[in-house]
């Protein structure tokens, strides 16, 4: 089994030998097994949990690389009208700690009917999409959190 030694950015590198297909909470891991699509085995195993995105290619130990695919999930694009009320929604679904990916004009959240209904009743489009997810990463606090 060769280990990963380091992750280089999507577009950085050349031919990949083979293939990974994650979803998004598959792509944030400290240690993992994986078997790529051309039976490629593989071990992350990082000191801390690390970030992959769509297109990033894992350095193998024996020089090679395995490219990372985020798998399609379902998932809603939203829009507003006005930039404020782009900040607004994007300020609820925050407000629920759900993983969110931003676009130039819109941003996805993976599919659950209620976000849905709450958001089309704030205003928003909805759209469903199935794609690849890429959510911002979580932003790193100290305080307990308690909303009894």
């Amino acid at each position: 089994m060769n280990r990963v030694t380091d992750i280089k950015p999507a577009g950085s590198f050349g031919p990949a030998a083979d293939r990974v297909v994650l979803d998004a909470d598959d792509r944030q891991r400290r240690r993992i097994v994986l078997t790529g699509e051309k039976g490629t085995r593989l071990l992350i195993d990082f000191p801390k949990p690390v970030t992959l995105h769509d297109g990033d290619g894992l350095v193998l130990d024996d020089g090679s690389i395995v490219v990372v695919a985020g798998q399609s999930e379902q998932l809603i694009e939203i829009g507003a009208k006005a930039p404020l009320d782009f900040v607004r929604l994007a300020w609820h679904i925050g407000n629920r700690h759900t993983d969110i990916q931003f676009a130039e004009r819109s941003f996805r959240i993976r599919r659950d009917h209620v976000l849905e209904e709450m958001l089309k009743g704030l205003g928003a489009s909805v759209t469903e999409v199935e794609a690849a997810f890429d959510p911002e990463p979580a932003a790193p606090h100290g305080h307990p959190h308690n909303h009894d």
